[in-house]
C-alpha cells in the first residue's frame, strides 16, 4: 500500500458541499480513512477538489474512490510548480464503482487534483 502525500499541512478546497452540510459531507471526509463517510458535492456540471501541498511532491500514483452511482465520467489531474498557472497533466476516466481505483503517474511537482463531471 502506498503512503499518502496528504499531511496535516496540506490545504484542501472543494467546489461545493451537498446542501452546505459540511458536518456530514464536508471536505474533512476526503482523507479520514472511514468508509462510512465521504465528501459529497452539491449538484452541478463540474465539481473539483484542490490540494496544495506544503512542499514539492513527487506523485507516482493517484488513488480515487467514488460511491457507486456517483462517479465522474471524465476527470483530469492538473498541477503547477510554486503556485504558477495550473496545467493539465493527464485525463482519466474512472469506473462507476465504489472500488478503489489507482492510476500510475510519474511527475515531480506541486499538484492539485481536479475532478470534473462531464
Amino acid at each position: 500500500m502506498s503512503q499518502s502525500l496528504v499531511c496535516p499541512e496540506t490545504v484542501s478546497r472543494v467546489s461545493s458541499v451537498l446542501n452546505r452540510n459540511s458536518r456530514q459531507f464536508g471536505k474533512k471526509h476526503l482523507f479520514d480513512q472511514d468508509e462510512e463517510t465521504c465528501w459529497n458535492s452539491d449538484q452541478g456540471p463540474s465539481q473539483w477538489v484542490t490540494l496544495e501541498f506544503p512542499k514539492r511532491v513527487h506523485i507516482t500514483q493517484l488513488q480515487v474512490q467514488f460511491q457507486g452511482g456517483f462517479s465522474s465520467r471524465h476527470s483530469y489531474l492538473e498541477g503547477s510548480q510554486s503556485g504558477n498557472t495550473l496545467r493539465k497533466i493527464v485525463d482519466f476516466y474512472p469506473e462507476d464503482t465504489n472500488a478503489l481505483q489507482i492510476s500510475c503517474l510519474a511527475w515531480g511537482m506541486r499538484v492539485w487534483y481536479r475532478h470534473w463531471e462531464g
